[in-house]
């Protein structure tokens, strides 16, 4: 019976995205913003309605109310699963996503995130990363978020691993504030290697508190990284009844 239900759900979303890129190629034509708002905005949807399509996820949202898109953030989120950036996509904001390279190439998907002017990165060469930060800052300047997953992969156990510095430096140097995203149950959503979707997955994200860098400097990048990791563990261990330790890897 999953088989059957998970069938459709495939084919629901399938059709969705087939639907949704023309649609964004043509919001895309007459979006005359230069940090594209709208197409961005409009391909944040299809994340949230792809979440929708999906009956087995049940996701609760807290946190964020007081959150202006246009005030912008450098935010970071844990990474468990694919099915975190539809799980975000639930957040009524435009941010622009720092992904890698090869997910630029993918049709369809790899399209719409460059017309809604996503981020890629090159993490085979440190070079080329200098370009993603100035990409960042642009953004930034312009007032629109981004949104970086510090971990740099998907967490296989479940546990919050390290972060890398890079968006804590960039925080600091464009004194921005960074706004932590706790995401946990996305782990559950689809198993590896399989296409049959479980059911009754239970999904939580929580928006954090805003953590402001004014007045940080470069070597308080250390301090700020462990701090906003900690945080992000700590409402992932009261979710699951657990001890911070236990979910730090």
């Amino acid at each position: 019976m999953q088989r059957i239900k998970s069938l459709f759900i495939w084919t629901g979303i399938i059709l969705l995205i087939l639907f949704w890129l023309p649609l964004l190629a043509l919001i895309r034509i007459f979006d005359r913003n230069p940090v594209r708002y709208r197409t961005g905005k409009w391909f944040r949807k299809l994340g949230y309605l792809i979440s929708k399509v999906n009956p087995t996820w049940n996701v609760e949202i807290e946190g964020g109310e007081t959150i202006d898109d246009r005030n912008p953030y450098v935010m970071v989120s844990n990474h468990l699963s694919n099915a975190d950036i539809p799980v975000i996509s639930n957040l009524p904001w435009e941010m622009k996503w720092i992904a890698k390279k090869e997910l630029f190439g993918l049709p369809i998907a790899g399209w719409m995130m460059k017309m809604s002017g996503d981020i890629s990165v090159d993490r085979s060469s440190s070079n080329k990363r200098i370009g993603v930060f100035k990409q960042c800052k642009y953004y930034l300047d312009k007032n629109i978020s981004v949104i970086f997953f510090p971990e740099g992969t998907r967490s296989r156990t479940g546990k919050v691993n390290r972060f890398a510095i890079g968006a804590f430096d960039l925080a600091i140097r464009e004194q921005k504030p960074i706004l932590p995203i706790a995401l946990d149950g996305t782990q559950d959503c689809l198993p590896k290697k399989s296409w049959v979707f479980l059911p009754d997955v239970y999904v939580r994200m929580k928006v954090l508190d805003p953590v402001s860098t004014a007045g940080m400097e470069k070597e308080d990048a250390l301090k700020l990284v462990e701090d906003v990791r900690r945080s992000i563990a700590a409402q992932i261990a009261d979710w699951r009844g657990v001890s911070v330790d236990e979910v730090l890897g």
